[in-house]
């Protein structure tokens, strides 16, 4: 019987993580592959088989479940860096604003 590993990337800080998603997703592409080849193998006991499939597909759904975690953090990050982006905007649309009223109300009182 054949013996899968799954050396899956981790979501660190160092691997971006749009190159992880595509790197989980060659090996889900691999695993099913595997997953294929196994059903057509007819060198395996059927207990072989059933055992092998359950240890692919428990495989298949870990890297399913990495490359959704993956997804989630990529979207969170878009996410908070568009929040940052219209809070800053904001503030600088705040300071300027409270500039030009200043000056409108003078303008208000003096015409």
């Amino acid at each position: 019987m054949q013996v899968t590993s799954s050396t899956t990337p981790s979501s660190s800080g160092s691997t971006s993580s749009a190159s992880g998603v595509a790197a989980l997703q060659k090996e889900l592409k691999d695993l099913s592959q595997e997953l294929k080849d196994l059903a057509t193998n007819s060198s395996l006991s059927a207990q072989a088989k059933e055992q092998e499939t359950q240890l692919i597909q428990a495989e298949i759904a870990a890297v399913q479940a990495q490359i959704e975690a993956l997804q989630n953090a990529q979207q969170q990050a878009q996410l908070n860096k568009a929040m940052q982006a219209a809070n800053s905007s904001a503030k600088a649309q705040g300071s300027t604003k409270s500039k030009g009223s200043a000056k409108s109300n003078l303008v208000d009182v003096f015409a």
